[in-house]
């Protein structure tokens, strides 16, 4: 019997893609679960996904990985996607998408299968990122085929085969999560009218309920990547728990859009990424301390652009590495400590120190200094502003 390796996660879609895959394809299912830090009973999945009809589950630990090759990277990038999501669900797909091709080739198996829906953007990440690393591979796509239209048929289709799910009628919600976010979408969230219910947030206390004192952290980086937390050393993961912990406790980092998807329509999504938020913020606040203006604004650029690579799927990419290979450069000086106020769902800077700091006290003070000269710069806005100057003569002269 052929086989096929499904990105299993526990959850509804892939719940019923093994029955599905069995009646409809004939398969041998091998189910992959890939540990990101979601917080999962394995053993309870694994069991669950033998008893819906796999043959075999292998469960990949890939916390450290995770944070330290996907996400430690867009943090050092900037990588945000329109000014608000942090890209959580679409750096896990490319690392998730390595782990099914590894399987699968230890399992001698002809297809991948995922339940990504037709109308998302994983579908294209995973089958992207599949055809990267190994473009012999078949990929199946179950929601681009099936006769389930919605939510609710699945919930049905997997009631009739006694296949138990986490969504229901009460809480119809779709939810990604790992160790860098926490993502809801559709139910009463598909429009964009409706304010988040009081019981959704799982890893964050809504602002309104968080302390009344601000906690303040620290955090130190060496060349762009969190490293310590009020003095302690952490590895990528423990120092992600030990933010997550911190931040959701405070109301920080929920962030609800409206995004552009990659295949064309816009979609409603609340996202909650504690310790992400205020890593992001920390490592801003050292650039603009270190780095100089010109480096600063381009690679500001280069960041819009790296973050819709990571959305669209185009990880295994060479103007990824590129990307990447520009932002090492920029980040050997991006080493210090940044200390950041967290109240009531705000993250705001509090004191940076660094050794490659830019800014000189003495030359920007605005009291006295033996450093600049002020009569300097009526010579340098003569220069910087004779193109501006030439353009108004040549109006006045020519009545324009």
């Amino acid at each position: 019997m052929a086989k096929v390796v499904l990105a299993y996660s526990g959850g509804l879609d892939t719940s019923i893609t093994i029955p599905w895959l069995k009646e409809n394809y004939g398969y041998e299912v091998i189910a992959m679960v890939a540990d990101l830090g979601q917080g999962e009973d394995y053993e309870e999945i694994r069991a669950k996904a033998l008893k819906s009809g796999a043959s075999g589950v292998h469960v990949r630990d890939v916390k450290q990985e995770f944070i330290r090759d996907f996400i430690f990277p867009l943090v050092r990038a900037g990588a945000v996607y329109e000014g608000k999501y942090l890209l959580g669900t679409s750096a896990a797909r490319p690392l998730i998408a390595k782990c099914l091709v590894e399987v699968a080739e230890a399992e001698g198996a002809e297809a991948i299968a995922h339940g990504a829906t037709g109308k998302g953007n994983d579908q294209v990440r995973f089958e992207v990122g599949i055809k990267a690393l190994n473009p012999g591979l078949k990929v199946i796509a179950p929601w681009r085929e099936w006769h389930i239209r919605s939510r609710q048929e699945a919930m049905e289709y997997a009631a009739a085969r006694d296949i138990p799910v986490p969504a229901t009628k009460e809480r119809p919600f779709s939810v990604d999560r790992n160790l860098w976010h926490l993502s809801h979408e559709g139910g009463l969230l598909e429009d964009p009218g409706n304010a988040p219910p009081d019981n959704l947030y799982l890893t964050v206390v809504p602002p309104e309920c968080a302390p009344d004192t601000p906690r303040f952290v620290e955090i130190e980086f060496e060349e762009g990547v969190p490293k310590r937390v009020d003095g302690v050393e952490l590895d990528p993961v423990g120092l992600l728990e030990r933010l997550n912990a911190v931040g959701g406790a405070n109301g920080v980092g929920i962030a609800d859009m409206v995004e552009n998807r990659l295949i064309g329509m816009k979609s409603r999504g609340i996202y909650e990424t504690p310790g992400g938020t205020i890593i992001i913020a920390a490592h801003r606040e050292l650039e603009l301390l270190t780095l100089d203006r010109n480096t600063l604004h381009f690679k500001d650029t280069a960041a819009v652009r790296y973050a819709e690579l990571v959305y669209d799927g185009l990880w295994f990419t060479p103007l990824r590495e590129a990307l990447d290979a520009f932002v090492a450069v920029t980040q050997k000086t991006v080493t210090g400590r940044v200390r950041m106020k967290l109240y009531k769902g705000n993250c705001v800077p509090a004191g940076i120190w660094s050794p490659y700091s830019l800014y000189d006290q003495e030359l920007s003070t605005f009291e006295k200094d033996d450093i600049y000269d002020q009569r300097d710069a009526a010579g340098f806005i003569n220069l910087f502003g004779l193109p501006v100057k030439m353009q108004a003569l040549v109006r006045k002269r020519t009545g324009g």
